[in-house]
């Protein structure tokens, strides 16, 4: 069950940064200004997992801070589904990560 967890803490980072660039790129602008906010929204995204979520990032976030940090990041990929009228899949992406985030912490999977 654990290593399982594991997948889907992966596959809920790789949704939420789907999330994020999908909806830059599919906004109603020109083609070059939709390029740049699917690509600045992934690029932030990525930046800021490197730098403060991810097991080798340069500044590790714990505790409460941790907490705040993974509510705006994932929180980000929940947001830009609804934004894009996904309603349903935001819904899901919110439940799948409380539920795998609170098996995480509950089994020390940091």
């Amino acid at each position: 069950m654990k290593t399982a967890n594991m997948g889907v803490l992966f596959l809920v980072e790789l949704a939420a940064l789907a999330a994020v660039g999908s909806y830059g790129f599919t906004r109603d602008v020109s083609a070059p200004l939709a390029w740049l906010l699917g690509l600045a929204g992934l690029a932030v995204m990525i930046t800021t997992w490197g730098l403060f979520g991810s097991p080798k990032a340069r500044w590790k976030t714990r505790g409460a801070t941790r907490v705040g940090f993974e509510l705006v990041w994932f929180g980000a990929g929940v947001v830009a589904l609804a934004l894009s009228g996904a309603y349903v899949w935001a819904v899901v992406l919110a439940l799948v990560c409380a539920v795998s985030k609170a098996l995480a912490v509950s089994w020390d999977q940091y």
